[in-house]
């Protein structure tokens, strides 16, 4: 199996950064190209803005410059080495962006923490959105345990 398009999805928790780290080393083996993507989870935009002191245009431009320094930090210290890779934001569901951008792409492998910051009552009802993502997707899902790093 080839895997020219790692799409790695990231909350910016712990097992994303180990799945990440999972991607990094496949991407070496491959010569593959990762997709980072973290989904703006538009629930938390609104709930925000409803809650916010601010006008709704200066929260959201507040959030989307906090996620891109979250990003940032997220990435740094991070050795890429000659892997091509490009990082993304979208607004959004997250499983439901992570299916779409899987499909844009043509993801041959999604590289997925096993455990994110999703509340344990979402999970609880609804499942995590790795769960979500294995069960729409045809592509091989792979989840990253938490590990030591």
């Amino acid at each position: 199996m080839e895997f020219k398009n790692i799409l790695v999805p990231t909350d910016f928790s712990f097992c994303s950064k180990q799945g990440l780290r999972f991607a990094i080393s496949l991407a070496e083996k491959f010569s593959s190209e990762i997709i980072i993507l973290h989904v703006l989870d538009e629930k938390l935009i609104e709930e925000s803005c409803y809650y916010g002191l601010d006008e709704e245009r200066e929260i959201k431009r507040k959030i989307w410059m906090k996620t891109r320094a979250k990003f940032d930090e997220f990435l740094e210290g991070e050795s890429f080495g000659d892997i091509r890779y490009q990082k993304m934001t979208v607004p959004g569901s997250p499983f439901q962006e992570i299916i779409k951008k899987a499909q844009e792409v043509k993801a041959d492998l999604i590289v997925i923490g096993s455990c994110g910051g999703a509340a344990d009552l979402d999970r609880l009802f609804f499942g995590s959105t790795a769960e979500k993502v294995i069960r729409m997707l045809s592509c091989p899902v792979l989840c990253v345990p938490p590990q030591e790093i």
